[in-house]
């Protein structure tokens, strides 16, 4: 590029965006777009990919037309363009009509530099016919993993871009994306006919942040305890679910966090209200669905928390790619439980086969990810096609406390074998499946039992062989096969490897399904396996202490369940005593003076977050549902209907009403029952809850399962407690 317009782009550098210098290949890829060539850019998120189109849209002559899938992303990006005195616009589908022929109008002028457009947008044919009219110096099209089945976030209208760009004459293409496998990089390619674009990759590592995978256990707890790590500063908390975001929002506003939370089901206004709110820092914390961030330029973001497991690794990877983007330490925490796995995968059983398949590979990429003990930073670059050869980084959980470790020279063998008298053919069920010895359907259509190394590694379980061949993976003893994602072909490393072994040290993964499941706090009886186990041994020597000076057998002071739940909540006022499982008032009045005192200078010594540090109430939506469904049942809905208006599965709202009989609200449920049970029914389920010691659900249903439905007994068990108990 000559002198003088390397010296114009740098002036435009510093008196638009106030920098001095590019970073990284910046300059590379703008100098490349300038010369009109097609570009395809990969930059991690926080790299500054925007700058490399906005940079040459404001340099070339016409209009740059950016295909943006978000329409946060496009006015952010549009303030922010025409906040440096640079007009752009965007067209997508909250612009009013006299908005969109004002831009029209504009961009026909050669007002606009920079045109943001929704793919959606750009599919409607009256825009098709207005931009072959623009004259457009060339096309961006951001988020470009979009455009791959195999990336995480696939939008079918991206498919019909290069078909339309055809249509507006010989214009170059900038393709840019934050995480891009090898498989999607190749897909985007060819998606958008631009093989031969020079292609600039940058490195995928993230060196100031810190990653860490928590066990989903009580996982409120741990989610309070990093945001008051964090107090003042920037955070963002990502769900799957609207309203599991409306919960979590709520749950941190009541324990005194400045909280918005933004997903698509919002009013628009109301959610661009929260995102403004989180960028000029009138709240610390935003509560989102993956939705959020995407081209939010925020750098002093100093936590991203996943509180669900996000859909992939590219997904996963993009999101706690908005942490950090100053530079300074951050950290990014994922709470995993498996229990999350098996959920999306059954938000997916309504796809096509070939979906559901895409799918169920990025999910078991996601779980592999979060059990393993390897370097977390050395399984994200890999999985990007970067290798990392370092021992240990020193920023993540797994590196910072290292697994147990073992010698897999004949493991790694075993798999690389499999590989090798497979076929280089198969994914890694298959490859587990043959090591184990499991005669499945498809083993044995292949006829892979006859195979020397069927079974070799039969004492080992699946998910043993699963982190091993992950492990072989990672040490490049084989490779995966780029353009069958899943199968693995072997490397060279692995071939020599066969014929001259070596000490090859594997780690052992997390075993997280021992480490139990999600455990909510508001929950009146606490999952005790996690408790302070020597804060537990202190209370039970006070107890036996106090049982001495009163002559009274231990057990009658507190019981062992009781001590437990307090080494857990670490209670330190009565309120917070009585509401420990197996302690009354009259208990906590009695003997607990002593044992507060115990606690409280325990969570002082050790500074520890207490009960009374996470306050545990109902939510606004909840007290509303409340009301809502009560005034329902006055006015004789049918229960169907009810939950259908609420957005709630029937189940769930049986659950809502047997909450509200049991908190003391009576209900009168007749004119649903009737229509499901005569007289004679409804008695003889009425005779068993009077003459039953219990109301235990599974106890009522080993009487009755065999003439009634579990839907029936739960809703007379309803009636019942509503007459009787009200």
């Amino acid at each position: 590029m000559e002198t003088g317009t390397e010296n114009k782009l740098r002036d435009t550098l510093k008196r638009v965006f106030g920098y001095n210098t590019f970073r990284g290949t910046q300059e590379e890829i703008i100098e490349n777009v300038m010369n009109g060539k097609d570009t395809f850019v990969i930059m991690p998120t926080g790299a500054g990919k925007s700058l490399c189109y906005q940079l040459p849209a404001i340099a070339k002559e016409g209009t740059a037309i950016v295909i943006s899938p978000l329409i946060a992303l496009m006015k952010n990006q549009v303030d922010q363009m025409n906040a440096v005195g640079i007009n752009a616009k965007f067209l997508n589908s909250t612009l009013t009509k006299g908005e969109m022929t004002k831009v029209k109008k504009e961009t026909l002028a050669g007002e606009v530099k920079l045109l943001y457009v929704a793919p959606e947008s750009l599919t409607k044919e009256a825009n098709i016919e207005f931009l072959k009219q623009a004259h457009i110096s060339f096309v961006a099209v951001d988020e470009a993993h979009c455009i791959s089945e195999w990336g995480h976030d696939f939008r079918p209208e991206y498919r019909r871009i290069k078909a339309i760009i055809k249509g507006f004459g010989d214009i170059p293409v900038v393709a840019l994306t934050a995480t891009a496998t090898p498989k999607v990089q190749l897909d985007i390619k060819k998606n958008l006919e631009i093989e031969d674009a020079d292609v600039f990759k940058s490195s995928f590592n993230r060196t100031n942040l810190v990653y860490e995978v928590k066990p989903k256990k009580q996982a409120k707890k741990q989610l309070i305890r990093v945001v008051k790590e964090h107090k003042g500063e920037s955070g963002i908390v990502y769900c799957l679910s609207r309203k599991k975001v409306e919960e979590i929002a709520e749950f941190l506003r009541v324990n005194g966090v400045k909280v918005a939370p933004y997903h698509a089901g919002m009013d628009s206004g109301i959610r661009m209200k929260n995102q403004d709110a989180f960028l000029n820092e009138d709240v610390d914390v935003i509560v989102a669905t993956i939705a959020f961030g995407m081209g939010i330029d925020k750098p002093d973001v100093r936590y991203v928390i996943h509180y669900d497991v996000p859909k992939s690794i590219e997904g996963y990877y993009q999101e706690t790619g908005r942490a950090g983007r100053d530079g300074i330490t951050s950290k990014v925490i994922m709470f995993y439980s498996y229990n999350d796995i098996l959920k999306l995968e059954k938000f997916n059983k309504d796809k096509t086969v070939t979906e559901r398949e895409n799918s169920r590979f990025l999910l078991e990429e996601m779980a592999l990810y979060s059990e393993s003990a390897v370097c977390r930073r050395k399984q994200l670059l890999h999985y990007f096609g970067e290798e990392y050869h370092v021992d240990n980084c020193e920023t993540c959980d797994n590196c910072l406390t290292p697994r147990e470790k073992f010698e897999g020279l004949e493991c790694v063998q075993q798999v690389i074998e499999t590989v090798k008298q497979t076929g280089e053919r198969f994914n890694m069920d298959h490859i587990a499946n043959v090591i184990r010895g499991v005669k499945s359907d498809h083993v044995l259509s292949y006829s892979h039992d006859q195979l020397k190394v069927f079974g070799v590694g039969a004492e080992q379980d699946d998910h043993y062989w699963k982190s091993v061949i992950r492990q072989t993976l990672l040490h490049e003893f084989i490779r995966k096969d780029i353009d069958n994602p899943g199968v693995f072909l072997l490397a060279d490393k692995g071939v020599n490897f066969l014929t001259d072994p070596y000490h090859v040290e594997l780690v052992k993964d997390h075993e997280f399904e021992s480490e139990g499941e999600e455990e909510e706090i508001e929950k009146e009886t606490i999952n005790t396996t996690a408790y302070d186990k020597v804060l537990f041994d202190l209370i039970k020597h006070l107890r036996k202490k106090v049982a001495k000076q009163k002559d009274l057998p231990p057990y009658v002071i507190f019981q062992d369940p009781s001590m437990e739940e307090m080494a857990t909540l670490f209670p330190t006022t009565m309120d917070d005593l009585v509401k420990i499982v197996g302690v009354g008032e009259s208990k906590a009045r009695k003997f607990g003076k002593p044992f507060l005192e115990l606690i409280e200078k325990y969570v002082e010594d050790n500074d520890i977050i207490t009960a009374s540090d996470v306050l545990v109430k109902s939510s606004a939506n909840k007290s509303k549902n409340k009301i809502f469904i009560i005034q329902q049942i006055d006015r004789k809905i049918d229960l169907e209907e009810i939950a259908e208006s609420k957005d709630m599965k029937y189940e769930d709202l049986i659950t809502e009403i047997e909450h509200i009989c049991y908190s003391g609200t009576k209900l009168n449920l007749d004119y649903y029952i009737d229509q499901l049970l005569d007289d004679d029914r409804q008695d003889d389920i009425y005779d068993y809850f009077m003459n039953s010691e219990t109301d235990d659900m599974e106890e009522a249903m080993e009487e009755l399962e065999e003439y009634y439905s579990e839907d029936e007994v739960r809703l007379m068990r309803i009636k019942f407690m509503s007459e009787y108990a009200h």
